[in-house]
Protein backbone atom coordinates (compact mmCIF):
# COMPACT_ATOMS: atom_id res chain seq x y z
CA UNK A 1 0.00 0.00 0.00
CA UNK A 2 1.16 3.52 -0.76
CA UNK A 3 1.85 5.12 2.63
CA UNK A 4 2.62 8.62 1.37
CA UNK A 5 -0.62 9.94 2.88
CA UNK A 6 0.15 8.54 6.34
CA UNK A 7 3.19 10.77 6.78
CA UNK A 8 3.18 13.80 9.10
CA UNK A 9 3.77 16.71 6.74
CA UNK A 10 5.01 20.23 7.34
CA UNK A 11 4.53 23.04 4.85
CA UNK A 12 6.66 26.19 4.63
CA UNK A 13 5.40 29.06 2.45
CA UNK A 14 7.60 31.95 1.41
CA UNK A 15 6.63 35.55 0.90
CA UNK A 16 6.40 37.03 -2.57
CA UNK A 17 3.38 39.30 -2.80
CA UNK A 18 0.86 38.31 -5.46
CA UNK A 19 3.27 35.60 -6.59
CA UNK A 20 2.13 33.84 -3.40
CA UNK A 21 -1.04 32.85 -5.28
CA UNK A 22 1.17 30.02 -6.57
CA UNK A 23 0.90 28.57 -3.05
CA UNK A 24 -2.77 27.95 -3.79
CA UNK A 25 -1.87 25.93 -6.85
CA UNK A 26 0.37 23.87 -4.60
CA UNK A 27 -2.47 23.33 -2.12
CA UNK A 28 -4.74 22.14 -4.93
CA UNK A 29 -2.15 19.64 -6.12
CA UNK A 30 -1.56 18.38 -2.56
CA UNK A 31 -5.31 17.99 -2.05
CA UNK A 32 -5.52 15.85 -5.17
CA UNK A 33 -2.89 13.53 -3.69
CA UNK A 34 -4.60 13.42 -0.30
CA UNK A 35 -1.69 15.20 1.36
CA UNK A 36 -2.78 17.44 4.24
CA UNK A 37 0.09 19.05 6.19
CA UNK A 38 -0.40 19.27 9.94
CA UNK A 39 2.19 22.01 10.48
CA UNK A 40 2.43 25.24 8.48
CA UNK A 41 4.93 28.07 8.65
CA UNK A 42 4.85 31.21 6.53
CA UNK A 43 6.08 34.74 5.98
CA UNK A 44 4.23 37.63 4.35
CA UNK A 45 1.87 36.26 1.67
CA UNK A 46 2.88 32.81 2.87
CA UNK A 47 1.52 33.77 6.29
CA UNK A 48 -1.80 34.89 4.78
CA UNK A 49 -2.24 31.73 2.72
CA UNK A 50 -1.00 29.56 5.58
CA UNK A 51 -3.45 31.08 8.07
CA UNK A 52 -6.44 30.52 5.81
CA UNK A 53 -5.32 26.97 5.06
CA UNK A 54 -4.74 26.26 8.75
CA UNK A 55 -8.26 27.52 9.50
CA UNK A 56 -9.75 24.95 7.12
CA UNK A 57 -10.34 27.09 4.04
CA UNK A 58 -9.74 25.44 0.68
CA UNK A 59 -7.69 26.91 -2.15
CA UNK A 60 -10.84 28.16 -3.92
CA UNK A 61 -11.95 30.10 -0.84
CA UNK A 62 -8.51 31.68 -0.42
CA UNK A 63 -8.28 32.55 -4.11
CA UNK A 64 -11.69 34.21 -3.94
CA UNK A 65 -10.56 36.25 -0.93
CA UNK A 66 -7.41 37.45 -2.69
CA UNK A 67 -9.27 38.31 -5.88
CA UNK A 68 -11.95 40.35 -4.15
CA UNK A 69 -10.01 42.12 -1.40
CA UNK A 70 -9.10 45.58 -2.61
CA UNK A 71 -5.64 46.76 -1.58
CA UNK A 72 -5.67 50.30 -2.85
CA UNK A 73 -9.07 51.82 -2.10
CA UNK A 74 -8.94 55.37 -0.77
CA UNK A 75 -10.33 54.20 2.59
CA UNK A 76 -7.13 52.24 3.14
CA UNK A 77 -4.62 55.03 2.64
CA UNK A 78 -2.59 55.63 5.78
CA UNK A 79 -2.45 58.87 7.73
CA UNK A 80 0.61 59.76 9.77
CA UNK A 81 1.95 56.22 9.48
CA UNK A 82 5.07 54.97 7.66
CA UNK A 83 3.44 53.35 4.63
CA UNK A 84 1.03 54.15 1.81
CA UNK A 85 -1.64 51.72 3.01
CA UNK A 86 -2.90 51.44 6.59
CA UNK A 87 -2.44 47.76 7.34
CA UNK A 88 -4.82 47.97 10.31
CA UNK A 89 -7.66 48.80 7.86
CA UNK A 90 -7.73 45.13 6.87
CA UNK A 91 -8.53 43.91 10.38
CA UNK A 92 -12.32 43.82 9.99
CA UNK A 93 -12.00 42.13 6.61
CA UNK A 94 -9.95 39.32 8.14
CA UNK A 95 -12.24 39.10 11.16
CA UNK A 96 -15.04 37.88 8.89
CA UNK A 97 -12.90 34.84 8.07
CA UNK A 98 -11.30 34.42 11.50
CA UNK A 99 -14.12 35.27 13.96
CA UNK A 100 -12.24 33.48 16.74
CA UNK A 101 -9.10 35.58 16.50
CA UNK A 102 -6.66 33.10 18.06
CA UNK A 103 -4.00 30.69 16.83
CA UNK A 104 -5.53 28.11 19.14
CA UNK A 105 -8.78 28.12 17.13
CA UNK A 106 -7.06 26.88 13.96
CA UNK A 107 -7.36 23.31 12.69
CA UNK A 108 -3.63 23.01 11.99
CA UNK A 109 -0.54 24.16 13.88
CA UNK A 110 0.56 27.50 12.41
CA UNK A 111 3.74 29.55 12.75
CA UNK A 112 3.89 33.10 11.42
CA UNK A 113 7.10 35.05 11.00
CA UNK A 114 7.27 38.84 11.44
CA UNK A 115 10.11 41.32 11.91
CA UNK A 116 10.53 43.39 15.07
CA UNK A 117 11.53 46.71 13.51
CA UNK A 118 12.83 48.33 16.71
CA UNK A 119 14.92 45.43 18.00
CA UNK A 120 15.92 44.21 14.50
CA UNK A 121 15.03 40.59 15.02
CA UNK A 122 12.74 37.95 13.57
CA UNK A 123 9.96 36.47 15.68
CA UNK A 124 7.86 33.37 15.14
CA UNK A 125 4.31 33.57 16.49
CA UNK A 126 2.24 30.45 17.20
CA UNK A 127 -0.23 31.34 19.93
CA UNK A 128 -2.47 34.18 21.06
CA UNK A 129 -4.08 36.83 18.81
CA UNK A 130 -3.91 35.84 15.15
CA UNK A 131 -5.11 38.56 12.78
CA UNK A 132 -2.71 41.36 13.69
CA UNK A 133 0.12 38.85 13.49
CA UNK A 134 -0.92 37.95 9.94
CA UNK A 135 -1.14 41.62 9.02
CA UNK A 136 2.25 42.37 10.55
CA UNK A 137 3.91 39.55 8.66
CA UNK A 138 2.52 40.86 5.36
CA UNK A 139 3.31 44.56 5.98
CA UNK A 140 5.72 45.15 3.10
CA UNK A 141 7.88 48.18 4.06
CA UNK A 142 6.95 51.40 2.33
CA UNK A 143 3.72 50.00 0.92
CA UNK A 144 1.97 48.88 4.14
CA UNK A 145 2.29 50.45 7.57
CA UNK A 146 3.82 48.36 10.38
CA UNK A 147 1.57 46.76 13.01
CA UNK A 148 1.81 46.81 16.79
CA UNK A 149 1.73 43.34 18.36
CA UNK A 150 2.47 42.84 22.05
CA UNK A 151 3.43 46.53 22.27
CA UNK A 152 6.17 46.12 19.67
CA UNK A 153 6.30 47.34 16.08
CA UNK A 154 6.35 44.58 13.46
CA UNK A 155 6.57 44.46 9.68
CA UNK A 156 7.11 41.97 6.86
CA UNK A 157 8.50 38.65 8.04
CA UNK A 158 10.45 38.35 4.80
CA UNK A 159 12.80 41.18 5.78
CA UNK A 160 14.83 38.71 7.82
CA UNK A 161 13.25 35.30 7.29
CA UNK A 162 11.34 34.78 4.06
CA UNK A 163 11.37 30.99 4.34
CA UNK A 164 10.66 30.18 8.01
CA UNK A 165 11.32 26.46 8.01
CA UNK A 166 12.90 26.40 11.50
CA UNK A 167 9.80 25.55 13.60
CA UNK A 168 9.02 22.55 11.38
CA UNK A 169 12.37 20.85 11.80
CA UNK A 170 12.12 17.82 14.03
CA UNK A 171 8.31 17.82 14.08
CA UNK A 172 7.47 16.33 10.67
CA UNK A 173 8.23 13.18 8.73
CA UNK A 174 8.50 15.24 5.57
CA UNK A 175 8.67 18.95 4.84
CA UNK A 176 7.27 20.53 1.70
CA UNK A 177 8.52 24.00 0.81
CA UNK A 178 7.14 26.49 -1.69
CA UNK A 179 9.38 29.37 -2.73
CA UNK A 180 7.68 32.03 -4.85
CA UNK A 181 10.13 34.92 -4.67
CA UNK A 182 12.87 34.09 -7.21
CA UNK A 183 15.79 36.36 -7.93
CA UNK A 184 15.08 38.14 -11.20
CA UNK A 185 17.68 37.97 -13.94
CA UNK A 186 19.01 41.42 -14.82
CA UNK A 187 21.65 42.96 -17.04
CA UNK A 188 24.35 45.38 -15.91
CA UNK A 189 22.56 48.12 -17.81
CA UNK A 190 19.46 47.66 -15.65
CA UNK A 191 21.50 48.40 -12.51
CA UNK A 192 22.54 51.89 -13.60
CA UNK A 193 20.53 53.77 -10.97
CA UNK A 194 21.16 53.89 -7.24
CA UNK A 195 17.64 52.64 -6.50
CA UNK A 196 17.81 49.56 -8.73
CA UNK A 197 21.32 48.75 -7.50
CA UNK A 198 20.33 48.91 -3.82
CA UNK A 199 17.18 46.87 -4.49
CA UNK A 200 19.30 44.25 -6.24
CA UNK A 201 21.70 44.08 -3.31
CA UNK A 202 18.81 43.61 -0.87
CA UNK A 203 17.24 40.86 -2.99
CA UNK A 204 20.54 39.00 -3.38
CA UNK A 205 21.02 38.96 0.39
CA UNK A 206 17.47 37.81 1.11
CA UNK A 207 17.57 35.03 -1.48
CA UNK A 208 20.94 33.80 -0.26
CA UNK A 209 19.56 33.45 3.28
CA UNK A 210 16.58 31.56 1.85
CA UNK A 211 18.38 29.17 -0.47
CA UNK A 212 20.63 27.77 2.26
CA UNK A 213 17.52 26.27 3.86
CA UNK A 214 16.26 24.43 0.80
CA UNK A 215 18.18 21.24 1.64
CA UNK A 216 15.88 20.72 4.65
CA UNK A 217 12.90 20.20 2.34
CA UNK A 218 11.93 16.71 1.21
CA UNK A 219 10.00 18.40 -1.57
CA UNK A 220 10.74 21.91 -2.82
CA UNK A 221 8.39 23.66 -5.23
CA UNK A 222 9.81 26.75 -6.95
CA UNK A 223 7.48 27.52 -9.87
CA UNK A 224 9.36 28.78 -12.94
CA UNK A 225 8.91 32.20 -14.52
CA UNK A 226 7.39 33.87 -11.44
CA UNK A 227 9.95 36.65 -11.65
CA UNK A 228 8.02 38.23 -14.52
CA UNK A 229 5.00 38.90 -12.29
CA UNK A 230 4.90 42.06 -10.18
CA UNK A 231 4.71 41.93 -6.40
CA UNK A 232 1.38 43.78 -6.30
CA UNK A 233 0.05 43.08 -9.82
CA UNK A 234 -3.25 41.21 -9.49
CA UNK A 235 -4.05 41.20 -13.22
CA UNK A 236 -2.60 37.72 -13.86
CA UNK A 237 -3.58 35.85 -10.72
CA UNK A 238 -4.97 32.88 -12.66
CA UNK A 239 -1.66 32.40 -14.47
CA UNK A 240 0.30 32.50 -11.22
CA UNK A 241 -2.08 29.96 -9.68
CA UNK A 242 -1.60 27.61 -12.63
CA UNK A 243 2.18 27.88 -12.45
CA UNK A 244 2.06 26.78 -8.81
CA UNK A 245 -0.27 23.92 -9.60
CA UNK A 246 1.73 22.56 -12.53
CA UNK A 247 5.07 22.91 -10.72
CA UNK A 248 3.73 21.00 -7.71
CA UNK A 249 2.28 18.21 -9.82
CA UNK A 250 5.66 17.79 -11.46
CA UNK A 251 7.54 17.92 -8.16
CA UNK A 252 5.24 15.37 -6.54
CA UNK A 253 6.38 12.76 -9.07
CA UNK A 254 9.70 12.69 -7.28
CA UNK A 255 8.35 12.53 -3.71
CA UNK A 256 9.46 9.34 -2.10
CA UNK A 257 6.66 6.77 -1.68
CA UNK A 258 7.36 4.44 1.19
Amino acid sequence: MNTINRQEYGLVLSGGGVRGVAHLGLIKALDEQGISPSYISGSSMGAIVGAFYAAGYGYEDILDFLQHTSLFSIQRFSYRKPGLIDTESFYDTFLKYFPDDRFEALEKTLFICATDMVHARSRLFHKGPLIRTILASAAFPGMFSPVVVDERLYADGGIINNFPIEPLLGHCDKIIGCHVNPLKKVSAEELASTTTFLERAYNIGRNSMTEIKFHHCDLLVAPPNLEKYGTFDTSQIDEVFQLGYEATKEALKGLEKE
